[in-house]
């Protein structure tokens, strides 16, 4: 079996023992620089069986899974996500698709809860201005007693949710599919529309994933819905946010901030307008990245790889 990792860059399964267990099971062949085009991405996956997925730049769109076809049989996804990939082509090529989900589910709602600890309180600003020899003054927000608005109710909204709870925050949600169950399990409740929660929520979190139905789902007419003075978090997908939109909105003081760890664009380009705004708190997509959560995803994405070629079987099957 020809296992490929056609994107390890920058390096991340590389030396590790999830890359050990997925050599002990076939000839192994690793890049660890990004693919110049799609077409260097077929070549580097040509006679494969199975495909490791490691960054979300590298695309898998239907003409490149077409051309890989009459060996590709399985892609393994390092992740949650899966909108890199035409999941509709690979089920016609019958091409398994896996992925490893809620393995950074803490690291990633602990990053929440330090994006908006971040904003509330302006760390980046005030570390900054103490540093210049400054002693600002001036009133922050205090996060307990507010209402936190999570979008998306899966596990790292929910985690993010208990976290919110545990400062003294009351948790309101609106999702596409939501579980009643787990909302009163958990403790939150559900709000009947976007709309009605982004007017309620003082501080709004996004944990959607990108599809059809999420992509631009927040623009100019939902921040206009929010509180004046709101909080919004997102470490799901920047492509579910109309990011001119919400420049404006922080530009305008509609929003007192903002703390954000993915982008539409990634690496941010330098002229996006949301990098000159003082009052946005950015990191670079880096909200899973403890040792934990690493270790805990490239096992689990080791473990699809070594049950698929042993077994025919995965532990999480996207298609």
């Amino acid at each position: 079996m020809r296992i490929v990792i056609p994107d390890d860059s920058p390096p991340v399964i590389s030396d590790t023992p999830a890359l050990a267990r997925i050599q002990a099971v076939g000839e192994t062949l690793v890049f660890t620089t990004p693919p110049g085009s799609a077409q260097d991405l077929v070549d580097r996956l040509r006679g494969a069986h199975t495909a490791v997925n490691i960054r979300g730049y590298c695309k898998f769109p239907a003409e490149v899974l077409e051309a890989l076809s009459d060996s590709l049989k399985h892609l393994a996804i390092w992740g949650t996500g899966t909108d890199n990939v035409d999941l509709a082509a690979a089920q016609r090529l019958g091409i398994v698709v896996s992925n490893t989900p809620n393995t950074a589910t803490d690291a990633i709602a602990e990053h929440c809860l330090a994006l908006l600890l971040a904003v509330a309180r302006r760390l980046g600003h005030l570390d900054a201005a103490v540093r210049r020899g400054e002693w600002p003054r001036g009133l922050l927000i205090q996060c307990r007693g507010k209402t936190l608005g999570i979008i998306g109710t899966g596990a790292i909204g929910t985690a993010f949710a208990s976290l919110a709870r545990g400062i003294g925050m009351r948790v309101v949600a609106w999702t596409l599919h939501p579980d009643r169950d787990k909302a009163k399990r958990l403790g939150f409740s559900y709000l009947p529309s976007l709309e009605s929660l982004l007017a309620e929520a003082d501080v709004v979190s996004v944990h959607l994933r990108s599809s059809p139905d999420s992509r631009g789902l927040l623009g100019a007419r939902q921040f206009a819905c929010m509180k004046d003075g709101a909080i919004f978090i997102n470490t799901a997908r920047g492509d579910i946010v109309d990011e001119a939109a919400l420049a404006e909105a922080l530009r305008a003081g509609k929003l007192a901030g903002a703390g954000l760890d993915v982008f539409a664009k990634e690496p941010i380009p330098g002229d996006n307008p949301l990098v000159g705004l003082p009052n946005v708190v950015l990191t670079p997509h880096t909200a899973g990245t403890t040792p934990e959560a690493l270790a805990n995803g490239l096992n689990t994405c080791a473990e699809n790889v070594v049950r698929f070629i042993t077994q025919q079987r995965v532990l999480h099957r996207v298609i």
